[in-house]
């Protein structure tokens, strides 16, 4: 119980190292190239919440590979029919639609589709 704790605010402590490097002027345009954060609310608990996530894109899609799933409970919001997120990149937050997928290995995928803007 009390290793969880600890290895959780380590992780918190992490992730908010990284996005304070995405923000930052010379470095946040390096990483941008391949991290954002992306924000929800969380299903059960209402709470918004942002994480880091490396993506690729993929066409019209940004693709989020949730490593180690097992151990992480956020792209569990996005099961099924998905949900809404915003996508913050190079400074610029996007929204649209998230939806996870786990595979027969076990690896899960979240893909987003963008709102289209006018």
């Amino acid at each position: 119980m009390i290793q969880e704790s600890l290895l959780r605010r380590g992780l918190q402590g992490m992730n908010a190292g990284v996005v304070a490097l995405t923000e930052a002027p010379v470095i946040g345009k390096f990483l941008g190239k391949s991290f954002a954060q992306i924000s929800y609310v969380g299903r059960r608990s209402g709470r918004t919440f942002t994480t880091p996530v490396n993506y690729r894109r993929s066409g019209e899609e940004y693709v989020i590979g949730a490593a180690m799933p097992d151990k992480k409970k956020w792209w569990r919001n996005f099961l099924d029919e998905g949900g809404a997120v915003t996508l913050r990149i190079d400074g610029i937050d996007h929204p649209g639609h998230a939806i996870a997928r786990r595979d027969p290995r076990g690896r899960v995928t979240v893909r987003v589709q963008l709102a289209a803007t006018d």
